[in-house]
C-alpha cells in the first residue's frame, strides 16, 4: 500500500496549497514534478519542431516525441506504436473516429449503440452521425450497479443485430464509478456479429487498471493524458492497424501528406496521416513522463489506495439521511469516485460551501446529461480520489457536508 503523504511530495501544487483537499481528479489529475520537469526540459533545452529539421535540437525533439509514442504503446499493450495516434484529448480522439470512420460506415438502415451513462464525448458524436445519415441510434440502460446491460446472451441478442455497425462504451463511468467488463462484452458482441466495431472510452480507466488492448478485444480505445497525471492538451486514440489504414484523414495540412501537387494529394502512413500540423510535442513528452511515473507507483497500488479511500467516503456518506449515492454503494463494485445527490441542498450550493474550506469537488452533470435525466436529477456532486488522497481529505469532505447542512437546513 502506498503512502499518500509521501506521494504528495512529488506534487508541487501541495507545496503551494498545503491545506487544499483535491477531490476532483476525475476531471483532471494533479501533475507530479517528473511531468513538469519533462515539459520544462523540452521548452528550455531542446525546443524545436519535429520531423522538419536536420539539426541537433530538432532531431532530439523528434526522437523524444517518437519515444513517447513507444511508451504509450507499451503502456496499453499495443503490438505496434504506429497504431497510437496523438490527439488533444479523448474527446478529439472519439470525434476523429466519428468523422473518419463513422461517416463511412454509419448509414441509413444501420444501427449504432451507446450506453445511457456515456460521457458526452462518447455519446454526442455517434448521435450526430446517426442523425446525419438516418441510422438507428440505440441507447442501452445500465443496471443497478451502473454497468451497461450487455452482459448476457439475451441482451446481446436484442441489441446486436446484423445491422449493428458500432457499439461505443465506457470502461469506467465518470459518474457512477461502475466498471464494464469490456473483454467479456466485446467477446459476446463479436460472437454475435464479428463485423460490429467496439469503441472504448478509457479516460477514467487508465489510472485504475492495466490496459492491454489485445486482451480487451476492442477495435478502438481512447483516453486523455491529463487524467493520467500528464499535461492537458494531449490524448490518445489507439485502433487496430487494418482499420486505421482504411480511414480517411481527420485534418489536412503539414506532416500528414506524402505528396501534394496541383491536381491531387496522397497521405502519409500511420500514425502521421492523423497528426496534421505541429503536434503538442511537449504534451506527448509529458505524457510519457506521466506514464513512467504511474508505472513507478504501480497501477495496482494506486487502485488499492483509491479503493480504500472510496470505501471510507461511502461509509461516511451513508450516515447522511438526505444523501443518495448514484450507482452502487458497494465499494467493490466501483472505482475511486462517488457522485451523490443531497435532497435538500443543490450541488452548486454544496460545492460552493465546500470550496470555502478548500475542499475541491465537482458539481454539475459531469458531461453526462442523459444519465442525470434518467435519474430524475439536474446535477450531482462528485468526489474523486487519487494516489495523493488521504483519509483526512475524506473527513474534511464529510465535515464540509455537515457544515452545509447546518447553514442551509
Amino acid at each position: 500500500m502506498l503512502n499518500p503523504k509521501t506521494i504528495r511530495a512529488d506534487f508541487p501544487l501541495y507545496t503551494e496549497h498545503p491545506h487544499i483537499v483535491y477531490l476532483d481528479s476525475s476531471a483532471t489529475a494533479l501533475k507530479p514534478k517528473a511531468v513538469l520537469d519533462a515539459l520544462d526540459g523540452y521548452y528550455r533545452i531542446y525546443s524545436a519542431n519535429v520531423f522538419r529539421g536536420l539539426y541537433g535540437l530538432s532531431e532530439r525533439a523528434t526522437a523524444e516525441y517518437e519515444r513517447s509514442r513507444d511508451v504509450v504503446a507499451h503502456f496499453i499493450g499495443a503490438q505496434s506504436s504506429d497504431t497510437v495516434i496523438f490527439t488533444r484529448n479523448a474527446t478529439e480522439s472519439l470525434n476523429l473516429l466519428a468523422y473518419s470512420l463513422g461517416n463511412r460506415i454509419i448509414q441509413k438502415g444501420k444501427r449504432v449503440v451507446v450506453s445511457m451513462a456515456e460521457h458526452h464525448a462518447n455519446f454526442v458524436p455517434w448521435q450526430q452521425i446517426a442523425m446525419k445519415h438516418g441510422a438507428e441510434f440505440v441507447v442501452v440502460p445500465c443496471d443497478s450497479d451502473g454497468k451497461v446491460e450487455l452482459h448476457d446472451d439475451a441482451s446481446i441478442d436484442k441489441i446486436v443485430t446484423k445491422d449493428t455497425v458500432l457499439v461505443a462504451l465506457f470502461w469506467v463511468s465518470n459518474v457512477l464509478g461502475s466498471v464494464n467488463d469490456i473483454a467479456a462484452i466485446t467477446k459476446k458482441i463479436k460472437q454475435k456479429n464479428p463485423n460490429t466495431l467496439v469503441v472504448v472510452d478509457a479516460a477514467q480507466a487508465v489510472t485504475t487498471f492495466p490496459v492491454h488492448v489485445t486482451e480487451l478485444g476492442c477495435d478502438f480505445l481512447a483516453f486523455s493524458g491529463h487524467k493520467l497525471f500528464g499535461p492537458t492538451g494531449i490524448g490518445v486514440l489507439w485502433g487496430k492497424k487494418e482499420l486505421l489504414e482504411d480511414m480517411e484523414p481527420f485534418m489536412y495540412g503539414g506532416d500528414m501528406i506524402e505528396r501534394v501537387s496541383v491536381t491531387e494529394s496522397t497521405f502519409a502512413q500511420l500514425p502521421h496521416r492523423f497528426e496534421a500540423g505541429t503536434p503538442h510535442i511537449a504534451g506527448a513528452i509529458g505524457l510519457a513522463a506521466a506514464i513512467e511515473y504511474i508505472a513507478g507507483v504501480g497501477v495496482h497500488n494506486a487502485h488499492q489506495h483509491t479503493q480504500k479511500m472510496i470505501k471510507h467516503a461511502l461509509t461516511g456518506l451513508a450516515r447522511f439521511k438526505h444523501i443518495r449515492i448514484l450507482g452502487s454503494s458497494d465499494p467493490t463494485k466501483r472505482v475511486g469516485l462517488v457522485s451523490f445527490v443531497h435532497d435538500r441542498i443543490h450541488p452548486h450550493d454544496l460545492g460552493d460551501i465546500l470550496s470555502k474550506d478548500d475542499v475541491c469537488v465537482r458539481a454539475g452533470h459531469h458531461c453526462a446529461m442523459p444519465l442525470h435525466t434518467h435519474e430524475g436529477i439536474a446535477a450531482s456532486t462528485r468526489a474523486s480520489t487519487s494516489i495523493y488522497t488521504t483519509t483526512d481529505d475524506i473527513e474534511r469532505l464529510l465535515a464540509g457536508i455537515k457544515k452545509a447542512e447546518q447553514i442551509l437546513l
